[in-house]
């Protein structure tokens, strides 16, 4: 492998180079255009290839000393308003958690080792030297991933997916049924309301039409209740 880092212009100009894969547009490393903006950056990107080369782009940092470029690693660096951009790009899902690993580690050792570090897809992505944690964040973000992944043996990650998936669906099927039955309940107690004022309604008219009822069988009585009709002196004849 090369021992220098090799800078886009120098690839476009002849210079020979070794990629895992080569951009058929114009013959350049893929991740260089995964970089973003790369026509703004196109002149001051570099694609690197060994350690030697890392350090010659990105300065000698504790952080990247045992980044291997063996097994077809390969990494690109432009620089932008916000910092430094580095990525890094492994060919496997493990190699790629393996190194996300120890950059964490590394980084919560000594938080000030980059600005931004965040692991997307394959990518390790760097951001140094920003003076806006903001703006490296928004830098960072903005590198896209675009290749599918897949993992060479069974998936470490499979039965926390799943467990994540039963979890997110377990709790909408809680929370719609909670929903559900709250309307239901509601709407239960509306129409009983509204059921339970028309029949007493309907049974108040009903009263009024009824005539006033007497068990005294045409006796006289007291008329203490006050349902009895009230009786009427008999004219004198």
């Amino acid at each position: 492998m090369a021992a220098n880092p090799v800078s886009a212009q120098a690839i476009i100009d002849g210079e020979p180079i070794k990629s895992q894969e080569i951009s058929e547009a114009d013959g350049l490393p893929v991740i260089l255009h995964h970089l973003p903006e790369f026509e703004t950056v196109r002149n001051s990107a570099i694609f690197i290839r060994s350690q030697d080369g890392l350090r010659s782009a990105v300065g000698d940092r504790t952080l990247l000393a045992n980044v291997s470029f063996e097994a077809g690693t390969e990494a690109a660096t432009a620089r932008y308003d916000a910092g430094q951009l580095l990525i890094i790009e492994y060919m496997t899902p493990q190699a790629a958690s393996e190194a996300d690993g120890q950059f964490l580690n590394l980084i919560t050792a000594d938080p000030a080792a980059a600005t931004v570090y965040k692991r997307i897809g394959n990518y390790s992505v760097f951001v140094f030297d920003g003076t806006d944690a903001n703006a490296a964040m928004a830098l960072a973000d903005s590198v896209k991933y675009q290749k599918s992944v897949q993992w060479l043996g069974e998936d470490p990650f499979l039965i926390q997916r799943f467990e994540r998936y039963f979890a997110i669906t377990a709790g909408d099927v809680v929370v719609s049924t909670i929903i559900w039955v709250s309307m239901v309940f509601g709407l239960a107690i509306s129409l009983g309301i509204l059921c339970g004022f028309l029949y007493f309604r309907f049974r108040e008219k009903q009263r009024r039409r009824f005539t006033a009822f007497s068990d005294a069988g045409g006796l006289t009585r007291l008329n203490l209740d006050d349902l009895s009709e009230p009786i009427s002196p008999k004219p004198a004849s």
